[in-house]
């Protein structure tokens, strides 16, 4: 099997779909698992015969950031790993802040997972005097009048929104005035904000209202 050169990394105008970075995050983790076990060339089908896949969707997510060799072609793992990196952002330290404390906050700031995207919670903010000047692992709880001077102060761009649905929009406002360009929001509500801020929405029940239905009409 023969291995790739070094792949060329295009950088294209056009907005690429979030489903294709997911599936981007996707191949790295499972090329980490097989860097971990001694892998070091593998082939598009062996990357997504397990995960359910078609190889020809795997090479066209990595076409649209450019060239990674010829079809049937090999890819060293290491290499691969580091160039989906590099496209994602990954290959950097994320700092990123947390508004609300609550019980999925503290649960998001001790999320192993985030180490292996290189994403660091720095900070996190809640309105509870019980809470504040507390730690979460080695997360500081701040109060969160001070959101605001901090964001601009550190210069973190990313946010994770924790709060409750009927205060999520003004502190999301007070996100974005003081800087952040990212926001994760785990409240459910639909938030308005001005363009150029990205939001991913995790609504936990809208997805487990998902499962539910498919499960019901499988049966």
């Amino acid at each position: 099997m023969k291995v790739n050169g070094t792949a060329m990394i295009v950088t294209r105008k056009y907005s690429i779909s979030p489903e294709t970075i997911k599936r981007m995050i996707t191949y790295l983790r499972y090329l980490e698992i097989q860097k971990k076990k001694g892998i070091r060339i593998i082939s598009s089908k062996d990357v997504t015969s397990y995960l359910n896949v078609p190889p020809e969707q795997f090479r066209k997510d990595l076409s649209f950031f450019g060239g990674f060799g010829k079809r049937g072609v090999g890819y060293e793992v290491e290499r691969l790993i580091k160039t989906i990196k590099k496209i994602l952002g990954l290959d950097r330290k994320t700092r990123a802040i947390l508004a609300g404390a609550g019980r999925l906050g503290a649960a998001l700031i001790q999320y192993p997972g985030f180490s292996g995207i290189n994403m660091d919670i720095i900070a996190a903010f809640d309105n509870d005097a019980g809470k504040i000047g507390k730690q979460l692992k080695s997360t500081r709880i701040y109060d969160i009048r001070n959101i605001g001077s901090f964001i601009r102060k550190s210069r973190v761009r990313v946010a994770f929104l924790c709060v409750p649905a009927d205060s999520a929009q003004s502190v999301a406002d007070s996100l974005v005035r003081a800087g952040i360009k990212g926001i994760l929001n785990f409240a459910p509500v639909a938030l308005v904000l001005p363009a150029g801020v990205y939001v991913g929405n995790v609504d936990m029940a809208s997805e487990i209202g998902n499962v539910v239905y498919h499960m019901k009409i499988t049966n």
